[in-house]
This record gives structure tokens, sequence and C-alpha cells, in this order.
């Protein structure tokens, strides 16, 4: 095997964040006054000037420079839920035939791609091409290093040339502009003179499979559309629980090894990884930051964790559902509000005034995600999510809390007026007396639920593997923003502040505890019970979608000016859109593999066995050959039936395809009428998979895929 791998023998203290233009390396590169500037525009103190984006691009580009690097690129996150780069050399051809090595503050502010040409959902015709991409100074610079060599790379914000955001980043920043208000507002109504600010923060996992890159490049379906479309379960699967936690292969950890070195040198805190539940699954976690820095970096480990399998020739399934039969994979996004001075709002703390900002945050998070539980729901749909939604490795569809038995008996309490034991002995007054200890992680762990608290965060577990963390956490940090809002009015107008701490928590726990769930989410009983308390079970995408439109999520996003009405129209259409063309792609890739692939290399097998009962009945005529007969009239009646499905596939696609005037009623078609007729499609092929000579059969199994690296 050529081995592509880079040098990563140097010490992690040595190599840590060096391709990356951060904080240490900006006041080491910086002038002082111009490094303290920076950090005002950073903080939202200040407008970038245009003098001190000259300095700080000169000082970009000679770091750059010396680093390696010829070319620069503004790096944005448009709608297609990937990443985007155009290069530009730093070269400036000089009057004598030389040339200049040059990067303005212009260039290093603004950018300017064709808006057209990327998702906008009607927001750009192609006539109105304009687009430009902005420098997000909050988020850090990087080299990004490739076979083209170093590139500085500058993460920005994409928007249209009449300021409507065209990506991920812009509602993501306005909503954390929007959360911070309200909850300043809230800490200085209850005494807090210190804090200036305060941050979403984020901590991603990230789980991944790998397969070897020469099975990969025979599977037409994991190459096109990320998943097999057929395929049936090995006699060994993950039933053993032997995968989980167990010892990583040394070809993986190969590759982990370099996976780490290269987010390291971008400053990328990757910090936990081990084997996942199914076989050759993996997972890889951060360290928490800010919301922007983290959805930044999970969007570069995805990138670098399939340039790194390649060098390993190995690929990166990052597909919510690439096996059936097997767990999918997801990403957890851990989630919570700290000040700019440290504190941590969701952790209860050691002392009464921290228990009362614990309990009015925490009351504030209920209502929200009771309140908007079909947009949270929402953030986490796509094509690949709804595999695996709801089966026995991920929440289900419906949206609950967990908080753990000791601190839902304590909210139980004080709604009913019991006295609470606190800390020191007495009896528990909000920003009185402290909190029963509540130390972190000192409740069991609910995987079946898709938002538990863990301690001082909350991990929302719904999360697709290919999704950007971004619409979570627009979500997340906009509901909490509007509810906060209503508690602030309050608080600010209140003669005793502890009083009103209570109150509220109170009645919002009195009005929203439907949402708080402590037990088993996969359970059938649940789903009933669910349905009493009258919680959404928004099981598809198609489902939830038209909730981005309704009246109540236009009035949450505008009030809070992080999504325009015009915005949220044009995401609703580009998701519609997006989910038909996969399913479609996905059924015309079916269809190639059973006509082109299943049907001959089964009907050749047929025709073997058949030509063998006649031989053998030549021979030997006495000799009974039912099971033989058996089989071939198995594998007729399957072949038969496979393209039987694969001309109603075809058929369902074809009346899909017709319906694009209306995309919500063409995706319901892909759901209701293709999704099922691919599901019978499948059947006929997994089914002839297993009756089929495996030494025929046109492509790797589940078996080669999952036990081979």
């Amino acid at each position: 095997m050529e081995n592509n791998t880079i040098n990563c023998s140097s010490s992690v203290d040595e190599i840590y964040g060096e391709n990356c233009f951060s904080y240490s390396t900006m006041r080491e590169k910086l002038p002082k006054s111009i490094f303290k500037e920076l950090l005002k525009v950073q903080s939202g103190e200040q407008v970038l000037s245009k003098d001190v984006a000259e300095v700080v691009a000169s000082a970009m580009k000679d770091w750059a420079i010396s680093k390696g690097a010829t070319h620069f690129t503004h790096w944005f996150q448009p709608l297609t839920g990937l990443t985007a780069e155009k290069h530009d050399s730093f070269i400036s051809p000089g009057g004598d035939g030389t040339v200049m090595m040059e990067f303005s503050g212009k260039e290093l502010i603004q950018g300017e791609p064709d808006a057209s040409s990327f998702p906008n959902g009607g927001l750009r015709a192609t006539f109105e091409a304009r687009g430009y991409t902005a420098w997000d100074t909050s988020s850090p610079a990087f080299l990004k290093e490739d076979k083209t060599g170093l590139t500085l790379t500058i993460p920005t914000a994409f928007i249209s040339y009449t300021g409507e955001a065209l990506d991920k980043k812009v509602p993501l920043l306005r909503s954390m502009e929007a959360v911070s208000g309200p909850a300043m507002r809230v800490l200085k109504a209850m005494g807090n003179t210190t804090s200036k600010k305060i941050f979403a923060q984020t901590g991603p996992e990230q789980e991944y499979f790998l397969v070897d890159k020469e099975l990969y490049n025979k599977r037409p379906d994991l190459k096109l559309t990320g998943r097999t479309v057929f395929g049936t379960m090995s006699a060994k699967g993950q039933e053993m629980d032997d995968h989980y936690f167990g010892a990583i292969k040394e070809r993986v950890a190969d590759f982990m090894r370099e996976l780490n070195c290269e987010l390291w040198k971008l400053g990328i805190s990757a910090k936990t990884q081990h084997n996942e539940v199914a076989p050759n699954q993996f997972e890889l976690a951060n360290v928490y930051t800010t919301t922007n820095v983290a959805t930044d970096n999970n969007q570069i480990v995805m990138e670098t964790m399939k340039k790194v399998a390649e060098r390993h020739n190995m690929v990166c399934l990052l597909h919510e559902k690439p096996f059936d039969g097997v767990n999918g994979s997801g990403k957890h996004n851990n989630w919570s509000l700290a000040t700019d001075d440290g504190l941590n709002l969701l952790d209860p703390g050691t002392n009464p005034q921290n228990n009362a900002r614990f309990l009015i945050f925490l009351s504030a998070i209920i209502k929200a995600v009771d309140v908007y539980a079909p947009l949270l729901r929402l953030s986490a749909a796509n094509s690949g999510n709804d595999h695996r939604l709801g089966a026995n490795e991920a929440p289900p569809a419906i949206i609950s809390i967990f908080l753990g038995t000791e601190l839902e008996d304590i909210l139980n309490k004080l709604e009913a007026g019991i006295a609470v034991p606190s800390k020191d002995g007495g009896v528990m007054e909000i920003g009185q007396t402290m909190l029963p200890d509540l130390p972190l992680d000192a409740t069991d762990r609910n995987r079946t639920s898709p938002f538990a608290f863990t301690g001082n965060k909350f991990e929302f577990r719904m999360v697709g593997s290919t999704q950007s963390i971004s619409g979570a956490n627009v979500i997340l940090n906009t509901a909490v923003a509007e509810i906060l809002k209503g508690f602030a009015d309050i608080l600010e107008n209140a003669s005793d502040v502890n009083k009103a701490v209570k109150e509220i928590v109170i009645d919002t726990y009195t009005k929203h505890k439907r949402i708080v769930f402590n037990g088993n989410g996969y359970s059938d009983e649940w789903v009933v019970e669910a349905e009493k308390r009258g919680l959404p079970n928004l099981k598809s995408t198609v489902d939830v979608m038209p909730e981005l439109i309704k009246d109540y999520s236009v009035k949450l996003f505008e009030n809070n000016k992080v999504l325009s009405k015009a915005e949220l129209e044009a995401r609703y259409d580009i998701h519609l859109e997006t989910y038909s063309k996969q399913i479609n792609i996905e059924a015309g890739v079916m269809v190639e593999m059973a006509e082109r692939m299943i049907f001959p290399t089964s009907s050749k097998y047929a025709s073997k066995v058949a030509k063998s009962i006649a031989a053998i009945k030549d021979l030997a005529p006495s000799v009974a050959l039912k099971p033989q007969e058996e089989l071939v009239a198995n594998l007729g009646k399957n072949l038969s039936g496979l393209l039987t499905a694969s001309a109603k596939v075809t058929k369902e696609m074809n009346e899909a395809l017709e319906l694009e005037e209306d995309l919500l009623k063409q995706a319901k078609a892909y759901r209701e009428k293709v999704i099922p007729a691919m599901d019978e499609l499948r059947t006929y092929g997994d089914a002839l998979e297993k009756i089929t000579d495996k030494d025929l059969w046109p492509y790797p199994s589940y078996e080669d895929m999952l036990f081979t690296l």
C-alpha cells in the first residue's frame, strides 16, 4: 500500500496551532495597538476599519508566505451543506517583468463568488449573479494543506448583493447575537455587574465509518449516494457489542494519528477517539469552544477525515445510514451558554446566586424546547437521518428533555410547594440557600433522549452525521433568546428578584414539564405517552419541513433578526428540493444496479444451476434434485420480482419528477411512493444476494466492507 501519510513525529505542543492564525499568532505578528483594536472588533465593541484591515492583511500574508503559501481563499458554507472556496494567488505583476506578493485589506474583508450558482431558493436569479463573502473576524484564518500546497483560508459569511443570507454562517452569527442580548438582561437583573457578553458554546461529537477504498470503488451506490441501497447483513454484525470501545486496529490507529496531527496543526482540539457500536464505525469529539468556531471546526474535521482516509487507501463515510441493519452515524451537539468572563450559565455552581441563575436559564431552555420542538426536530431533518431517527441507535423523532431524577425531583417539589433540602442542611430558597449537590454527570446517561442535561450542558443527539451543526444551534439560540426576552421583562420590573425567579421557574415548569421525560425513548409506550402529552411526532423530513414557514416560525426568526420570511422560504424550497434530488439519485442508482448488475449476475447463476441439474439427470436420472430445482425456482421468482419492482421504481420516479412545480407535493411523492417502491426492490435484490454464488456477485458484500480494514 502506498504511504502518503505526513510526518507527525513532532510533539503536540510543537505543532499545535502552527497552521492557524490564532490569538497567540496575532498577538505575535500584529502591532500591539492593532491587536487590541482587532480584539474589540471581534467582541463587537467597534467596527472594523480599513486601516486595521490593511495591517492585519499584510501580517496574515507574510505569515502565510513564510509557511509556503502562494494562494488565499475565502472559505464559506453555502446551503449545499458543504464548504466552498475559490483560490487567488498573492502574485501581482510588476512593470519590469517581476512579481510582488500582495494581499490587501479589501481582499481580506470581501470576495465576490457567483451567488446564483449556489442553492438560493430564488433569492438570486441567474442574471442576478452577484454575491459577497465577508470576513468573519471571530473565526481564525488557517492554512489548508493538500497536494496543491498551503492555502491561506479565511472563514467568511456569504450574502447576496441585496443582503440576504445565502449560507450557514450568517444566521448562526445572528442567532448568537440574538441570544446574548436577552441573556445579559437576565444576568444584570439578577445582579451581575462583571459580564459584558454571552456566547453560545458547542462541543460536537462526530461519528463516521471507514471502508477500504478498493471495495468502495466497486459500489456505485456508495460512490453516488453515500449509502448502500442493496446489501444483506453478514452472519455477524454488531450483536456481540465487541467493536464498541474495542482495541483500535493498527490501520485505523494510523489514520487517527494522522487525522489528529492535521487537526492539531490547525488549532482544532480533537480530544476523544474510539470505536463506535457498528463494525468499522468510529467517533471523534472536539473540546468545547464558541459555537461559531465549533461549527467551522466541525466542517474542517469532516473535510480532513475524508482527505486523510484517502491517503490510507480508505474512504470516510459520513452518511447517516450507510449500512442497513447496523447503527447509523449522528453528531451529538453539546451546547451551553457562557459569559465573556468565564461563567457557564448551565452550571448549578456552589453558591445560592449561581443556583438561581442556573434555574432561570434551565427554565428558559425547557420552555424553548417545548414551544419550538418542531423546529428543533427540523434542524435534524434530511433524507439520511430519516433512516436513523427512532431506530435502536438514535433518539426518536419525538422531542423530549432528559433532566435526570435528581433535578426533576427538585423541580417537582418546587412546583408542589414541598420543602427541598438544601446543600447546607436547611430548606432550599432560590437565591438564599444552595441546591443539593448536583455534581457533573451525577445522573445516569439516557442514550434514548434527544435532548439530555449532562451536568453543565445539554446534549442534542439528533443531528445527522453529514449535517452542519449550524442549523441546530441557530434554532437553539433563537428559541432560547425569545424565551429569555420574556423572562428579562419580568425580572427588570420585579421588586423582589429572587421571588420573581422562583415564580418564573415554577410557572414555566408547570406549563412545560410535559417535555421532560427520563424513561426509554425507544419504547412503544413512550410514543403513546407522548401523544397523550400532546408532543409532536414528526417522523420524516417531509412531515416537518412545512414548520419552517409557518407563522410562528417566521415570527420567531424575524423578531430576533436571525432570518427574514424570504430567507426562511428560500431555505424551505432548498431543503425540499435537496430531499427530492437525493431520493431521485438513490432510486436511479438502485434501478441501474438491479438491471445491469444484479439481474445479469443472478441470471447467469440460475442458468449455471439449471445446466448442472440437466447434466446430473442425464448421468443419474434416479437422483432426487428437488433442492436444486427449488433454488432455480427461487432465483427465477426473485429475478422476475426484481425486474417488476425496478420498473415500478422507474414509474414512480418519473411521476415524481413531473411534480417539480410544487416542491412539497414532489417531496411527498418521493416519500410516499418512490421510497416504498425502493424498499420493495431491495427485498428482491437482497434475496438474490443470499442465494447467488458469492464469487459471481458484482459488488462487495457487507461482510467484505464491515470486517476488512
